[in-house]
Parts: structure tokens; C-alpha cells; sequence
């Protein structure tokens, strides 16, 4: 399982999809939720602005990713 580092209160879900390059675009990331791809904490996520914060894990193609406080991190 892969980390994300949150250094602010929490991040929208497309932005996360392209910072970690699971998108090109915004449009892409958007299209992802749109279909379906995205599981928010074991959940399908359909709100593209869904907001991340610590402790939630979100996974997109097959790979998990874990939300963790900046200072939490191993």
C-alpha cells in the first residue's frame, strides 16, 4: 500500500489522481470517478471533489492508497 502525505486539511480526489499520475488530465481524473474506478474507504466514489483526509484510503487501478498526516509517515 502506497502513502500520501497530507500537508493541509485535505485534498480533492481528482487533484490526487493527477498529482500520482494515475491521470493525465483533470478531464481523465474525472472521467475515472465518472466510471466508477475510484473506491473511497472499500466504497465506489462518485463526487470527483470528494474531500481526502487523514486516515481515508482510496484504489484506482488495483493500487491502494493510504491518506496520512504529515509527520505520520514511516
Amino acid at each position: 500500500m502506497r502513502e500520501f502525505i497530507l500537508t493541509s486539511e485535505y485534498i480533492e480526489l481528482v487533484k490526487l489522481l493527477k498529482l500520482l499520475s494515475f491521470a493525465e488530465t483533470g478531464g481523465h481524473a474525472k472521467m475515472m470517478v465518472d466510471a466508477g474506478e475510484v473506491l473511497l474507504n472499500g466504497k465506489p466514489e462518485f463526487r470527483k471533489r470528494a474531500k481526502l483526509r487523514v486516515n481515508d484510503v482510496i484504489e484506482v487501478m488495483g493500487e491502494k492508497i493510504e491518506i496520512i498526516a504529515s509527520g505520520q509517515e514511516e
